[in-house]
């Protein structure tokens, strides 16, 4: 009867004992008790011993609760309501955001359709410059400014979607940038997307870098063979087109995925990569506007707009070294 008792005042008197916490944890991952019984290694009669407090885990099998829950020890041995926030701190008294089913649903569902919407716009913005390469060896003035029209016609098409497609995601931009709590059943049911989704994203993915990496063989064999420049601009494109196909690819199911690891708080979404993020900020800002600036000052100034773009690759790359080592000084700071 003891145990039993302590339940009930537990609740009563707004404190939770060690049962109690175990039920809440397990309940909010969605798994049984027979799923926890198997990651600890231990019998479903001990898991259901340890919830109904018949039973107090060991100190090992506590400490290992507390990983699997991501939780302190602290917070599963004290008797007390609130969880311990041992990801992130805030300067001021404040509750963290409770994502409902009806939430995670919605942002799921509108990251979905979001998917094929950038995956094209980031596509027409590499295909842009396909018909400017085309014309670029004719020597034509006319056919090189109906190319930089389209080229510009094109990117404009590009901003225009991601545009619109930033403002219809932008009410839930929340779950990417701040820290948040979900509702029972929330977790279970993403995990089960996120599970189902895995092979077809590893599929995909492995298809788009393939692609990716395939598309320099054709100018590769147009070197080999000294082909002329027509041919070799020719190769170029289809190096664009297939990098084209490839990125689209990779920016569908990567949108999805993103969607599964926003709400599970995991890969680049975790608590603490949020809060990395939003000390980078400031640095993704400045760099992609002086990298702007120069493109439009290199461009206008030397008028080999077929030259200069190569900016945007190295820029790339180099972005992704600098924020590396930003991110680095950050989490040292």
């Amino acid at each position: 009867m003891q145990p039993q008792i302590l339940v009930n005042f537990g609740y009563g008197g707004r404190t939770m004992i060690l049962a109690d916490k175990i039920i809440e944890e397990r309940k909010k991952n969605g798994w049984t008790q027979e799923d926890l019984a198997q990651k600890l290694g231990v019998s479903r009669q001990s898991v259901s011993k340890w919830e109904s407090a018949g039973a107090i885990p060991d100190l090992k099998k506590i400490i290992q609760l507390a990983d699997l829950f991501e939780v302190s020890t602290d917070y599963l041995l004290k008797d007390e309501i609130e969880k311990e926030n041992t990801d992130i701190s805030c300067d001021t008294d404040c509750e963290l955001h409770c994502v409902t089913m009806e939430e995670a649903n919605a942002y799921m569902d509108e990251k979905k359709k979001a998917a094929p919407m950038l995956a094209n716009a980031t596509t027409l913005c590499i295909l842009s410059l396909v018909p400017l390469f085309l014309v670029s060896t004719l020597n034509d003035g006319l056919a090189i400014g109906i190319a930089c029209t389209a080229l510009i016609v094109t990117v404009a098409l590009a901003v225009f979607i991601f545009v619109k497609t930033g403002i219809k995601l932008s009410p839930l931009q929340y779950l990417e940038q701040e820290p948040f709590e979900t509702e029972y059943g929330v977790t279970g049911l993403v995990k089960e997307k996120n599970q189902s989704y895995q092979e077809h994203y590893s599929f995909s993915l492995a298809c788009g870098v393939v692609l990716c990496i395939l598309s320099v063989i054709p100018l590769i064999i147009a070197g080999c063979m000294e082909a002329s420049d027509y041919i070799c601009t020719l190769c170029l494109a289809v190096l664009f087109i297939l990098v084209s196909v490839g990125v689209n690819i990779l920016i569908r199911v990567s949108t999805i995925k993103s969607s599964y690891d926003t709400l599970l708080q995991e890969g680049d979404f975790t608590k603490k990569e949020k809060l990395v993020k939003k000390k980078t900020e400031t640095f993704t800002g400045v760099y992609w506007c002086l990298v702007t600036a120069v493109y439009l000052g290199w461009s206008l100034w030397t008028k080999q707009w077929d030259v200069t773009y190569m900016i945007w690759p190295v820029a790339a790359v180099l972005y992704a070294a600098m924020y590396g080592i930003v991110k680095m000084i950050r989490k040292v700071d």
